[in-house]
């Protein structure tokens, strides 16, 4: 294995790991288009008000990261008093943080589509951003703080949200299948939910999340949230609050289950290339 490891869960990708997860992700777009599903670059931060509406710190406390700006007066008093280089900054010299790191790419699409009524069949969109998460540890390309994702996500009627699922799970399937990928799906929870609420015991009784599965690593997802964000962002479509469906690929972990199938990440790239 190539990978280019640092601490913290930072790593560099070199130049045959960089041309293997843009292929990849060239190859999902390809998904996307088929789907109708045009691209949007969001912004790299998300307002901590927003996250909020998801009870996102709620549910996800130990993943949050914030950005937040620097007061110059308090860092300035701090940089003559302290050893430089410096190893840390300080809270005391930081404001309350406005904006957080994503940690999926998803959240921007209802974000953006908030108070909107959509076309009765819904809508697909597509989006490739650099999610961050506070892991309790790293390894190298498998799990890191920060990493790309790339997301198809449907918003609309329910019975286009569970086609999109449908037809993004066979699509994976085969993907899997052509690149010789032993991978297995495995059920998984995504607590958006209050765990007491009538909603989590649904998504227990029916689960609306499943991961594909590689050696153990999850390298990307389906995930039904029925009208959770419709309900949240007031997002109509049909004369209904929408619901939503999302697939999730995580890129980096391709790249480390690609590498570690075809021994190396330039053999790798060539089957990806090949593929029809």
């Amino acid at each position: 294995m190539t990978t280019t490891a640092t601490d913290h869960g930072l790593s560099v990708l070199d130049g045959d790991q960089l041309r293997l997860l843009r292929a990849l992700d060239a190859v999902f777009q390809r998904f996307a288009e088929g789907w109708q599903a045009p691209e949007f670059r969001f912004p790299f931060l998300i307002r901590c008000q927003d996250l909020d509406t998801f009870d996102y710190f709620d549910n996800f406390p130990h993943l949050g990261l914030t950005a937040t700006r620097l007061d110059p007066h308090r860092l300035g008093k701090l940089l003559t008093e302290t050893p430089r280089p410096l190893d840390a900054v300080p809270p005391e010299t930081m404001e309350p943080a406005v904006f957080a790191l994503p940690s999926a790419a998803c959240y921007a699409v209802y974000v953006d589509l908030a108070g909107t009524a959509l076309p009765g069949s819904g809508v697909t969109r597509t989006t490739l951003a650099t999610c961050f998460r506070n892991e309790d540890h790293y390894d190298g390309l498998q799990r890191l703080l920060g990493f790309s994702m790339r997301e198809i996500v449907f918003i609309g009627p329910e019975d286009g949200a569970k086609q999109h699922l449908t037809r993004a799970k066979d699509t994976v399937l085969t993907l899997c299948a052509e690149l010789g990928l032993d991978v297995q799906v495995e059920v998984a929870t995504d607590p958006f939910f209050d765990k007491n609420s009538g909603k989590a015991k649904m998504q227990r009784l029916f689960p609306v999340k499943e991961e594909f599965v590689v050696d153990g690593l999850a390298i990307g997802s389906v995930n039904y949230h029925r009208n959770f964000f419709g309900e949240r962002c007031s997002i109509q479509a049909a004369g209904d609050t929408a619901h939503t469906s999302c697939l999730a690929f995580g890129l980096e972990r391709w790249v480390h289950t690609l590498t570690q199938r075809f021994g190396d990440s330039a053999a790798a790239l060539s089957a990806v290339e090949d593929l029809s």
